[in-house]
């Protein structure tokens, strides 16, 4: 199998870019580099130390809006399990390169960059492209944010988002609203916790409200949303009565629930003993399956399953919650080989031939957008 993209894929697993912290700067600097080689514009953009974002352009001479490509570069942890190959060593076995972000998601950005290399000719005498590489996806797309901030996004027609899918196609993901909930109690010693107010004890109340709630209707393509208490904490010893604790929401929701409505249902429910404050709000997004140019992106990738595509959506959030309102909300697809199972686990792994097959899917997604 000749893979032109594999050597950049394992370049890019090379760099320990988990995040937290981040450090996606080595790693951006070096893919710059080699963009840059290729023929590129590049343009780099900190948001924090050793925090980088990349820009690339090929521009092209046809009137007419370029083509964009984003991913991002930085990680989660390794978790708790030992590996049994290198995190950072871009080990194959079989079909498999091994690696943190190996799915989510470096091979899909090092296979839409060699498409693009392959394609400069049509790029150039058509209507160019853009590649938005971003860090900080991972923990709220704080990469995308800065980006936007900045002012620097150029303007594009289309947006192709390489987040594992296994190259089936996906118009679209739910929104996420994560929220800290906070009680406040009074402290007292443990041997007296009359004199107290237990903050333990009020944030079990709240929990046994928040519990059962629902967050808002269904959607007819993304179902119910979802809610979880993903953290807790609270007291500082066992001997105290604890005057603070907080609780970590994650709400997953659809295009039908608007996100300061939910923020303040959730409120009222709670009462003034729970203090709300905001982490994440990333809205949901959803494109047209009818649009011409998802009909054609999906006429491509039907060619790699036996049967006829649906229009699915995937309940990760991605950049595009915030790049495409910053871009006018351009079309936009979800679709790179990483496996959607292997993302966030240990031994991450992506397939070769999907690497293989995202190669001539980008390809071909861009000799149609040049002519």
């Amino acid at each position: 199998m000749q893979l032109k993209s594999l050597e950049l894929a394992q370049r890019l697993l090379g760099f320990d870019t988990i995040n937290p912290p981040g450090n996606e700067a080595d790693c951006m600097h070096y893919f710059a580099n080699w963009l840059t080689e290729q023929g590129f514009t590049v343009t780099l953009t900190a948001f924090g130390e050793g925090r980088t974002n990349l820009v690339a352009q090929l521009p092209g001479q046809r009137v007419g809006k370029p083509l964009a490509f984003t991913g991002h570069l930085d990680t989660v942890p390794l978790g708790n399990q030992p590996w049994r190959f290198d995190p950072f060593g871009g080990d194959i076995e079989g079909d498999r390169l091994y690696g943190r972000g190996a799915s989510d998601m470096k091979a899909a950005v090092a296979a839409f960059a060699l498409a693009c290399v392959q394609q400069k000719a049509a790029i150039e005498a058509g209507r160019g492209v853009v590649l938005i590489i971003t860090g900080g996806e991972e923990t709220g797309c704080d990469g995308a944010k800065a980006l936007i901030d900045a002012g620097t996004l150029p303007d594009i027609g289309a947006l192709i988002v390489g987040e594992p899918t296994a190259n089936y196609p996906v118009i679209g993901h739910k929104g996420a609203l994560w929220l800290r909930c906070e009680t406040r109690g009074k402290t007292a010693h443990g041997a007296m916790p009359e004199l107290g107010i237990n903050a333990i004890y009020l944030a079990a109340d709240a929990l046994g409200k928040i519990r059962h709630f629902s967050p808002g209707a269904p959607h007819p393509l993304m179902k119910h949303p979802t809610l979880n208490v993903g953290r807790i904490q609270g007291g500082l010893n066992i001997n105290s009565v604890p005057d603070r604790t907080a609780f970590d929401v994650d709400i997953r929701s659809a295009p039908n629930l608007d996100h300061a409505t939910i923020r303040q249902r959730l409120a009222d429910l709670l009462g003034a003993e729970v203090t709300l404050t905001t982490l994440v709000d990333l809205p949901a997004v959803l494109s047209s399956e009818a649009h011409q140019w998802i009909q054609s992106v999906f006429q491509h990738c039907q060619a790699l399953f036996d049967q006829p595509l649906e229009a699915k959506v995937v309940p990760y959030f991605t950049d595009a919650s915030l790049l495409l309102p910053a871009l006018s909300h351009p079309p936009c697809v979800i679709l790179g080989p990483g496996e959607p199972a292997m993302a966030h686990q240990t031994d991450e792994y992506c397939l070769l031939s999907r690497l293989a097959e995202a190669e001539v899917l980008y390809t071909q997604c861009i000799e149609d957008w040049m002519r």
